[in-house]
């Protein structure tokens, strides 16, 4: 029988291991609150009665890790990675997005509405295994797997077939790491915009912080310390106090406030002090 397990970091950097449609594994985390869902649904602790309820929820729901997942979406919040991404993508600024999907790996995405389905409501992913009905539903909506057999997570590779491709304006969403930078440094035309898209941040060492914002675009808070200490500290623009998006250039601050606009929200702003009685507490 074909391996089905998918490893996804959620709720407090917690690893979470679902196999054949069934949470096998709750890690542990000293991660206890999440301002994001403190502020949506007024939790207070993160444990794992409560995540491994949630996780339950984004499996019956939009079949999160198995073959009923549910690839497109509208928008799940105000304003988000995937949010961002969508209305870019539909206002023609980007062409194509190197994604991370359970059951398919890094791949590119040109629909909108598989921009938000695929990152909606996922968080990190970590590792997974080919899942063929749900590379079926994307590939039948105009999207390409970097590596269907083995399901590869490895944004470097997605951003190289990206521009075999041709595509001009490619949006690349990535957790924390290295490659961050990799892809940076990574020649390309001059008629060539990558922009980079940092998620999943909690728990991030302090020293790798200023590495993201010097090559990102955008980057986000999530519960993270360290990011949040360094946005007081050199003071980029952002929008959003509970959870913020932080602006790591001046593409990212445009793509934000396109995003901003179109929903009639006020622009990002580089106003501080943030207000510290909304920031989020207990941060990672």
């Amino acid at each position: 029988m074909v391996e089905d397990r998918h490893v996804i970091e959620t709720l407090g950097k917690v690893e979470v291991v679902i196999e054949n449609g069934e949470i096998t594994s709750v890690g542990s985390s000293e991660m206890t609150y999440c301002p994001m869902f403190h502020a949506m649904h007024g939790v207070d602790e993160l444990n794992e009665e409560f995540i491994r309820k949630n996780i339950n929820f984004r499996i019956e729901d939009f079949g999160m890790c198995t073959p009923d997942r549910v690839v497109e979406m509208d928008d799940a919040v105000t304003v988000g990675i995937s949010e961002i991404l969508k209305t870019n993508m539909e206002k023609g600024n980007i062409d194509c997005v190197v994604g991370a999907c359970d059951g398919a790996g890094t791949l590119l995405m040109t629909n909108p509405r598989v921009v938000q389905g695929v990152g909606g409501r996922v968080s990190g992913l970590i590792s997974t295994t080919p899942i063929p009905e749900v590379i079926k539903k994307l590939e039948e909506r105009d999207s390409v797997i970097l590596d269907p057999k083995t399901a590869e997570l490895n944004q470097l590779e997605g951003l190289k077939l990206a521009l075999d491709k041709g595509y001009k304006n490619i949006a690349i969403t990535i957790l924390p790491s290295p490659m961050v930078k990799d892809i940076r440094d990574y020649p390309v035309d001059d008629d060539v915009n990558i922009y980079i898209f940092v998620a999943h941040t909690t728990g991030i060492e302090p020293d790798k912080v200023g590495m993201l914002f010097d090559n990102a675009d955008i980057v986000t808070a999530c519960a993270s310390k360290a990011i949040s200490e360094y946005a007081d500290k050199y003071e980029p623009y952002y929008y959003g106090v509970k959870v913020p998006i932080f602006c790591a250039s001046e593409d990212g601050r445009r793509l934000l406030d396109i995003r901003l606009e179109k929903i009639g929200k006020p622009l990002s702003t580089n106003v501080y002090p943030r207000n510290k009685d909304d920031a989020p507490h207990k941060l990672l």
